[in-house]
């Protein structure tokens, strides 16, 4: 069998994992290696010739941009395809990864597909030839096993309602904080919102609880929720204007109420980053969060 080579660079195990989980069942002519960091992946491209590199932005020691940068000045990686794989989708690093000679740029999260879809529009016809050759088809297979949060979050039927003399339910915390002006949330201090990405959606939401682990956060159940262990990137403004990109999956789906029309549903999303920096943010806000509760 023909086999391609693939190095996949990310500080997060668990992205790393999933990465090469993903390369290993859609395209088996590739054989990934994995590295933390820039520089461990710089120490393994000197000593192995890679056909492609799937590499993480914000990492320790060197970045996904500092790599990118030294390996477009080596004339054995000069055209090799380079895939950013990163929770910063703004315009201002997405120019700058082009300017460095960037093949495609995929956001976090990401799905399989998704994923595969980049891998082989920059790899053409040489995984076409590779897959050919060991009797593999390019066909995107099915999906064999997809845990979701539909049970949970689906819409119940809507059933008249009786009229009772009974004074109404004050209002949720949730809604409170969507219709709060930014100056009456931040009065209040301990109200924290949320936006969680995932592949196909985005949440909003109220952290409930957060610690350098896991984030518990509290959101409408008529929005589109994720399947448990699903990607996903937590936003959270750490102040002075700064927003905290944490990436993580889901670990927990329960709701708040216990019945079956409940109209919140609590989302646990365990973090996944080993970078300093960002523990060090998600440190301070954890400190604030807990000073303001």
């Amino acid at each position: 069998m023909v086999m391609l080579k693939a190095l996949v660079v990310d500080d997060a195990s668990f992205v790393r994992d999933l990465v090469k989980r993903t390369v290993r069942q859609r395209f088996p002519v590739i054989e990934t290696t994995d590295a933390q960091n820039g520089r461990r992946a710089q120490s393994l491209m000197s000593r192995t010739a890679f056909d492609l590199v799937l590499c993480d932005w914000e990492m320790p020691e060197m970045s996904g941009l500092e790599l990118l940068q030294w390996m477009r000045q080596q004339p054995q990686y000069e055209k090799v395809p380079f895939i950013m794989i990163t929770s910063r989708g703004d315009k201002d690093h997405v120019i700058e990864a082009v300017k460095g000679g960037v093949s495609e740029y995929l956001g976090k999260p990401f799905s399989p597909d998704g994923l595969s879809k980049k891998i082989i529009k920059v790899m053409g016809r040489k995984l076409k030839d590779a897959m050919d050759h060991s009797g593999k088809s390019m066909a995107s297979p099915a999906d064999a096993f997809k845990e979701s949060a539909e049970l949970l979050t689906r819409k119940p039927e809507s059933t008249p309602a009786p009229e009772t003399p009974e004074r109404s339910a004050p209002p949720s915390p949730l809604m409170a904080a969507s219709a709060a002006t930014p100056k009456q949330a931040a009065a209040r201090g301990a109200m924290s919102l949320a936006s969680v990405r995932f592949a196909e959606s985005t949440l909003k939401s109220v952290v409930k609880d957060i610690n350098l682990t896991e984030v518990r956060v509290i959101a409408k159940r008529d929005q589109v929720f994720p399947g448990i262990l699903d990607q996903a990137v937590v936003d959270i403004e750490t102040g002075e204007g700064q927003m905290a990109r944490l990436n993580g999956y889901v670990h927990q789906l329960q709701a708040v109420d216990k019945r079956q029309d409940t109209d919140f549903v609590s989302v646990t999303i365990r973090f996944v980053d080993e970078d300093p920096k960002k523990l060090e943010d998600l440190s301070r806000f954890v400190a604030r969060f807990r000073a303001g509760r």
